[in-house]
């Protein structure tokens, strides 16, 4: 217990978000449950068994496990203050996929499908700015600036803060939802209205949506952000701006959307009709 909390602090100290503490607190308790006992008393030997076991038994991509890997960095070196060598915990290969783009017509589909009015609207606030779901569904009131017409997305990933644009449309569905709510701190409360919804729900929520909309794609509320991002760049905006707009620290990581806009890719001239074959 007193290792979860100094965990917890060191994290807190650090600025991470909530939803990497949460995860990285979830890989050392499944550490733990795996060994039977603390990580106080483990050894390299004893992650580097537990890592093979997620490659090997439980057959986890390496992106989750270069997550626990990630983890377990920070509670043995930063917490424990173990001075153990990189190559007691490697960090596996980063795997690249595409990412999963709806089209504006499979957006319309999907929405629609979505039959409580508050989760509708909460993923179309996901889609309208290309916000990630641990990011919409921690919207308070007072993020929503009707009058700059923004959206202040505070301590987002990296606890970095930034604004996105308001979308006219949105704004006229938040005022309708908010008549009818009323909620009080937190724009998308759970059951009790003390706390955000979970983003557990949320994911609950898309899957069922995609079920009735007979949409052959895996949805999740980040597919919303891709696609946010893709349209835009069939749009027009350059790259930087989508940059800023996603909080992306690198524009590497925004250039994947030029690989999955099949627009800008159907709108190029291939040599091959510029020949007299």
């Amino acid at each position: 217990m007193l290792l979860h909390l100094r965990m917890v602090q060191d994290m807190q100290l650090r600025n991470l978000s909530p939803n990497t503490q949460e995860r990285y607190l979830y890989h050392v308790a499944s550490l733990t449950k795996f060994h039977g006992r603390c990580p106080e008393e483990m050894t390299p030997d004893d992650v580097r068994a537990y890592l093979l076991f997620l490659c090997e038994e439980k057959n986890l991509n390496p992106n989750t496990r270069r997550q626990a890997v990630s983890a377990f960095r920070f509670l043995f070196w930063t917490t424990l203050g173990r001075e153990w060598s990189m190559k007691n915990l490697p960090l596996p290969r980063v795997q690249t996929k595409l990412p999963v783009v709806l089209s504006k017509e499979e957006v319309i589909r999907f929405f629609r499908s979505v039959l409580e009015f508050r989760f509708r609207l909460l993923l179309m606030s996901a889609y309208s700015a290309g916000l990630r779901v641990s990011e919409v569904t921690r919207l308070c009131i007072n993020d929503i600036d009707s009058r700059k017409m923004v959206i202040h997305v505070r301590q987002s990933k990296g606890g970095k803060s930034r604004f996105v644009m308001l979308s006219e449309l949105l704004l006229g569905q938040l005022r309708t939802y908010w008549k009818m709510a009323k909620p009080k701190l937190w724009l998308f409360p759970d059951a009790t209205g003390e706390k955000p919804v979970s983003v557990a729900k949320v994911q609950s929520v898309c899957r069922e949506a995609r079920i009735r909309s007979h949409i052959d794609k895996v949805i999740t509320p980040h597919s919303l952000r891709h696609s946010f991002a893709t349209h835009l760049l069939e749009a027009g905006t350059d790259l930087r701006t989508i940059q800023l707009l996603l909080g992306h620290a690198q524009l590497t990581t925004t250039a994947i959307y030029t690989h999955v806009s099949t627009e800008k890719i159907a709108a190029v001239v291939s040599p091959l009709d510029g020949l007299e074959v």
